[in-house]
């Protein structure tokens, strides 16, 4: 036995409770909720927001850091799990999700946001504390300070290909876009590296909340009272709120007489509505009406002409969010639960008619992050068939003279010009008539006769319209 004295052992820690962070708290709640249930983060995020306002945790920056780190790590989710993949020493399919998303939100705080790196990596680990135990949280810390060695720029050098050798991959890493959606926004858009370096960098722009004041029912002076409004830039309905702010905070709005709605819808269905017929001009159709948006603007404008609007959607609580879209409609309207493929009503009873196809939603990025990492190629191969059927039913729908608009919230070409292609053959009394001039002052229309709007030209959703016209 050795003769010398036992070193005293040093006292225990105590063990320290995390810290409680009610603003990452909720976005990891938030994140977790798109990852696990598929949901939208602007579905998720305001009920969140606003049960955290009425327990008092919250103040006004609070939820914009909330809402920041949400739709930051959304946006940005390919670069940083490339980054985070380069920083672990298994593959991230072997992260479990929700360490995964504790990790994207570091990754955020770290390379997207001026959130100081010891304050951005202590917050995070201790979220990491909270939500998964301390033992994982001793992983989440080890990848933080990985990360926290380089920014953004030096990071992109280091984990995306080269652009000379792979252009696509290259765009898909740095610009945080699936491969696919690269290469398909690229086949729309056309031309070289400056224009779809732009779209993709639209595509991850936070965009401005734009209001439409519903004609006859609220004016856009009315809305432009309100603090930090703006007019539109093409529609004369628009105003956009160019700090953000709550929509339902505003009084038309709450009141039903305005309604949230981008740009490029309101100019879809000023399109149509103001696109020639020949005759009368008596029953419009909004064939695929849900949330209501579109059908709202049409029913205004259709009041303004005496003539009646029947807002047709396949889903039963769709058409009830459409009906109290329209109502205190001035005019006369009609809202119906029916499939658009095998309508109620008989053929060539409408005058016009608009469908707005359910598709893969590749143009409303900007608003639906989530939206790339979910979507697939082979979901185009889902649509098509019904893109198909319900331009079909449109096209008998609308009597001799009258219009068809088909619009889609996407540019992806399959959904685009190869179903009005289609369509067009089997309808030898259709012709496509020029859209553009209906979109009076918006630039950069392209060759027509179809309208594609783009957020980096237009500031707008990706919005696809085609204007037909039954000739025979």
């Amino acid at each position: 036995m050795s003769d010398q004295p036992r070193r005293p052992r040093k006292p225990a820690k105590p063990y320290r409770r995390p810290k409680k962070d009610p603003v990452r708290i909720l976005a990891f709640e938030a994140l977790r909720a798109v990852d696990e249930r598929d949901a939208y983060a602007n579905l998720v995020l305001p009920p969140l927001l606003r049960k955290a306002r009425e327990s008092g945790d919250f103040e006004a920056r609070d939820a914009a850091l909330a809402t920041e780190l949400v739709y930051g790590t959304l946006r940005r989710q390919g670069t940083y799990d490339a980054v985070v993949a380069a920083c672990v020493d298994r593959p991230l399919r072997e992260v479990d999700p929700p360490v995964l998303d504790v990790l994207s939100l570091g990754a955020h705080q770290l390379l997207g946001t001026r959130i100081p790196t010891h304050a951005a990596v202590s917050a995070t680990v201790e979220l990491a504390r909270v939500v998964l135990g301390d033992g994982r949280a001793k992983f989440v810390n080890a990848v933080l300070r990985k990360i926290a060695q380089d920014d953004l720029d030096g990071w992109l050098e280091r984990v995306a290909p080269p652009y000379d050798e792979d252009p696509e991959d290259h765009l898909a890493v740095v610009h945080s876009h699936p491969r696919w959606v690269v290469s398909a926004l690229w086949d729309s858009l056309g031309g070289g590296r400056a224009g779809i370096e732009e779209l993709l960098r639209a595509d991850n722009d936070r965009p401005e909340v734009t209001l439409v004041a519903r004609p006859g029912r609220a004016t856009p002076a009315e809305l432009l009272d309100e603090e930090a409004a703006e007019p539109g830039r093409w529609s004369p309905y628009a105003v956009r709120l160019t700090e953000g702010g709550e929509p339902g905070a505003v009084t038309a709005v709450a009141e039903g007489r305005a309604g949230v709605q981008d740009e490029g819808s309101q100019l879809v269905a000023l399109a149509l509505a103001n696109a020639p017929v020949e005759g009368r001009d008596r029953m419009w159709l909004d064939g695929c009406a849900g949330p209501g948006g579109k059908a709202a603007l049409l029913g205004a404008l259709a009041a303004e002409r005496g003539a009646l609007l029947l807002a047709s959607e396949k889903q039963p609580h769709r058409a009830g969010l459409v009906a109290k879209a329209l109502h205190g409609n001035p005019g006369s309207y009609q809202v119906i639960a029916a499939d658009g493929t095998r309508p109620p009503w008989r053929p060539g009873s409408f005058d016009r008619v608009l469908v707005d196809v359910p598709c893969t939603g590749l143009g409303a990025l900007r608003r639906r992050p989530e939206a790339r990492w979910r979507r697939r190629p082979e979901d185009l191969d889902g649509f098509a068939p019904l893109q198909r059927g319900l331009l079909r039913t449109a096209l008998e729908s609308v009597r001799p003279g009258g219009v068809v608009g088909y619009a889609t919230c996407s540019p992806h070409l399959a959904e685009t010009r190869a179903v009005v292609a289609d369509l067009l053959k089997q309808f030898p009394d259709a012709d496509l008539i020029d859209a553009r001039p209906l979109l009076p002052g918006v630039p950069d229309l392209g060759e027509g006769p179809d309208v594609q709007l783009w957020p980096h030209l237009h500031g707008t959703d990706a919005m696809y319209l085609a204007l037909i016209r039954r000739t025979g």
